[in-house]
């Protein structure tokens, strides 16, 4: 059971059709010196500079996906890393992002509280949180409280969960769930 909060972010498992999630990721450029770490399993956003930048969000959001790791040319090494995660301020001209970016993958994500099965179909505010640098992952959670039709929050619970370490109802609940709106490619504005 899921009864200790660990969260870890937005994981791409599948897409909204049941296929399976295969892994594939689009390159989108991080401006170099962008100021704010990025960490896996973080949404991102693109800006008008043709760029990519964490999507702060909570209650709304833009997002063109999810942050899936980056490369760049490490200043102080003088040649190509590849890490799980941006470090705020690198300076860098070919830092890249590989960002999970169908409109249409389902995510797993732990919820910061309880969701029970009448929470199926309902929309989430997103609760962020600094990740780790150790690891470099997200510890971004669908925050539990918000459940509503709100139709403006960014995330609908489609499905739960369920194996030896989840169920429904738990403490803290692993869920699945897709982009409700906001979504940068289905946005007829652009960017």
């Amino acid at each position: 059971m899921a009864s200790t909060a660990a969260p870890y972010g937005m994981r791409p498992v599948q897409l909204i059709g049941g296929q399976p999630y295969a892994g594939s990721t689009r390159q989108i450029s991080i401006a170099s010196g962008y100021a704010t770490n990025i960490f896996f399993g973080d949404a991102v956003k693109l800006v008008a500079a043709g760029t990519v930048e964490k999507d702060t969000g909570t209650n709304a959001m833009t997002p063109v996906g999810i942050f899936m790791g980056c490369s760049y040319t490490d200043p102080g090494l003088n040649y190509k890393v590849f890490k799980q995660y941006w470090p705020a301020s690198t300076a860098a001209s070919d830092a890249m992002a590989y960002v999970c970016d169908d409109p249409d993958t389902v995510f797993q994500i732990q919820a910061d509280d309880t969701i029970a099965q009448a929470g199926l179909g309902a929309n989430y505010a997103l609760v962020q949180t600094a990740g780790t640098t150790t690891v470099g992952n997200s510890k971004n959670a669908l925050d539990a409280s918000t459940a509503a039709t709100t139709n403006t929050l960014p995330l609908r619970v489609i499905g739960f969960v369920d194996g030896p370490d989840s169920a429904v109802g738990d403490t803290y609940t692993d869920v699945l769930v897709k982009w409700n709106v906001g979504h940068q490619y289905e946005n007829a504005e652009g960017v």
